[in-house]
């Protein structure tokens, strides 16, 4: 009796756990196939969302000067060595620094004249002397020639008188040439420029003893520098007479000068040559720097993009230019000059392009990006 009731119930609970078991299938199938589909919903809408919000730009042809770089050094264009002319005087004043501005005849040092004073004061002295004794026997020679005239003396008296003035002449020019000499030697004893220009270097001192050949000062000639630049000889005759010459100083500087001369020969060694640039008074650039530049030989048109529009990566230079209405594609190019904040691209963009003028370094090849209106230069 026990197991005719046991069995109803046993098949009972058999059908719940078939029904419990398809319900658990049921819910997984649908589960997964929701899972499924999220995925693909989310890339959607993320492949919709803009990467950045970017304005555009077109390349802008522009006329450029065709460039040739240069390295070489800013020296100056005449250096004068000054020393003293007098030898063995003490130095006893010292008028100028490196770096003083002066004038043509300014007085640079002055040298100790004491003993210069009292070799000009004999020198005038004996002068004096000498020209009293050329009078006195100038005299005597002109009443000998009276009174042998008149036959009280003889010609060999007279003769004598005459050969005392002459001598007396040749005595008395000894003794000017003699103070002319002081004269000179009282001159030397200031120090005085030769030109206008800077003091470049220094080595008198006051007490030092002046020697033969010494030198106590240097002077930049007019103050005026030259660049000379070191130029391959295969460049060397696109450079004239007349072209500009532009440097950039250490510090950043641009300084603008002009081709003076181009050297007539070449170094054997490196087979450069040296081109000449009068530079104009600037205080960018001094005496013994070291300069890069360029020299500008001729305009030439060049297709332009800001450099902020330029990205950088491996080695290689691309810019992103719009595809359709939201979508931007990475394009290879080639550069070439660089003026400003413009840079020239030489091959790889169409001068009618749309290009993403700024942030183009946060993109990838095939990004989505939101347009701001309008189109910048």
């Amino acid at each position: 009796m026990k197991s005719k009731l046991l069995a109803p119930l046993a098949g009972r609970k058999t059908r719940i756990a078939l029904t419990i078991a398809a319900l658990a299938v049921a819910g997984a199938f649908f589960f997964s196939r929701s899972n499924e589909s999220k995925p693909a919903e989310v890339a959607k809408a993320v492949a919709a969302r803009p990467a950045l919000t970017v304005s555009l730009t077109t390349p802008q042809k522009r006329d450029w000067p065709l460039v040739l770089p240069a390295n070489g050094n800013v020296v100056a264009w005449q250096e004068a060595v000054i020393g003293a002319e007098i030898a063995n005087y003490r130095i006893t004043e010292v008028r100028v620094q490196v770096g003083d501005t002066v004038k043509k005849g300014q007085v640079l040092a002055r040298i100790a004249s004491d003993t210069v004073a009292s070799e000009l004061a004999e020198a005038r002295a004996s002068v004096a002397e000498l020209q009293a004794s050329a009078v006195e026997a100038k005299g005597n020679a002109e009443r000998a020639k009276e009174l042998k005239a008149k036959g009280f003396y003889s010609a060999q008296l007279n003769s004598q008188y005459q050969t005392a003035e002459n001598t007396a002449q040749a005595r008395l020019a000894a003794a000017r040439a003699r103070q002319q000499g002081a004269d000179l030697k009282m001159s030397k004893t200031a120090v005085l420029a030769p030109d206008d220009g800077v003091i470049s270097a220094r080595s008198a001192t006051v007490g030092s003893l002046t020697q033969s050949g010494q030198e106590l000062f240097r002077l930049i000639r007019g103050g005026r520098l030259e660049w000379r630049a070191e130029v391959p000889s295969a460049d060397l005759g696109k450079i004239k007479a007349g072209v500009v010459a532009i440097l950039t100083a250490p510090g950043g500087e641009t300084v603008r000068g002009k081709v003076r001369a181009v050297a007539p020969s070449v170094d054997p060694q490196t087979r450069n040559g040296l081109v000449y640039a009068d530079l104009p008074a600037s205080s960018a650039v001094r005496a013994g720097m070291f300069a890069r530049g360029e020299f500008e030989l001729a305009q030439s048109p060049a297709l332009t993009l800001p450099q902020t529009a330029v990205v950088l990566r491996e080695g290689f230079a691309y810019v992103f230019r719009m595809e359709g209405e939201d979508r931007v594609a990475q394009a290879k190019v080639v550069l070439g000059r660089r003026v400003g904040e413009r840079i020239e691209i030489v091959s790889g963009l169409a001068a009618e392009a749309r290009v993403v003028a700024a942030g183009a370094g946060f993109l990838a090849d095939g990004d989505v990006v939101k347009v701001v209106d309008g189109v910048s230069k």
